[in-house]
């Protein structure tokens, strides 16, 4: 396939994705109460993680090694990395429900990418409020830090928070397509959205086991503690923080193709 013929895919699918958007806003709208409550509760969740801080804080002046307005900043940071898989990704949650019914296999007969048919028919527009709490988390923290705001800093800040949040997101869609394979997909997926309460603490918190863990086998310190240490670290920045855009390209890349692939293995037999 050549360029030309890739840029007019790109133009066509973002075509799609924003008929297909612009529909789903509608719909939501219609039901303005529930986004201003759900959306509410949303952001007072976050603000209860800010407030948790400020008190662990209050009795300790540092964890090892990690000051307050330290802590904070990673709890931003986390905060808008995991915005898209919210925003972007939230039909992962309805998977198991559209292959147990059957109702799934509507989508295995459009002349279109299987997977971004499927993942845009959803926006998560409360995400935003997350975004919103996540941004204005990490300038109050980043005012009180000796970080200086310089073009360079920003792209890198921009760089590191998407590269966390193709962990997430490819955790996600792991978990989500084991509903292709088992019955208990639902536990599998609950599980792993958990695991992201862990993301917004350095791994050097934990001890060797769990930083392990984190690290290699559920990776959820990818999706802060690595990224955030080349804008929060930048003397002592270890080599799997400056890789993580690397690392979560190909994380996205086996999620992608294991979610294809149960994809291609359903029959549409439902339950």
């Amino acid at each position: 396939m050549n360029t030309t013929q890739k840029k007019r895919d790109l133009k066509f699918y973002m075509s799609i994705y924003k008929k297909i958007l612009i529909q789903d806003l509608k719909s939501k709208m219609s039901y303005r109460a529930d986004f201003i409550i759900s959306t509410f509760g949303m952001v007072l969740t976050n603000v209860v993680g800010f407030v948790s801080f400020y008190i662990l804080f209050q009795n300790f002046p540092s964890i090892n090694g990690w000051s307050y307005y330290e802590m904070l900043f990673l709890y931003g940071f986390s905060l808008v990395a995991l915005t898209p898989v919210q925003c972007l990704f939230d039909n992962n949650w309805n998977l198991r429900f559209q292959v147990l019914s059957g109702d799934f296999i509507k989508y295995c007969f459009r002349p279109i990418n299987i997977f971004f048919y499927f993942m845009s028919e959803i926006f998560d527009i409360k995400g935003l409020g997350q975004l919103a709490f996540g941004i204005g988390t990490i300038v109050f923290a980043w005012m009180h830090l000796d970080i200086p705001v310089t073009p360079v800093v920003l792209i890198k800040l921009a760089i590191y928070l998407f590269a966390a949040s193709l962990f997430m997101i490819a955790i996600m869609n792991a978990s989500a397509a084991t509903c292709f394979y088992t019955l208990g997909s639902g536990y599998v997926m609950v599980i792993m959205f958990r695991f992201k309460d862990f993301a917004k603490y350095p791994a050097n918190i934990f001890n060797a086991f769990f930083r392990f863990f984190f690290t290699f086998i559920i990776p959820i310190a990818f999706v802060a503690y690595y990224p955030s240490l080349v804008i929060l670290r930048p003397d002592s920045i270890p080599l799997l923080s400056w890789l993580s855009p690397l690392i979560g390209l190909f994380f996205f890349y086996l999620s992608y193709k294991f979610w294809i692939h149960g994809a291609k293995k359903y029959n549409g037999t439902g339950s």
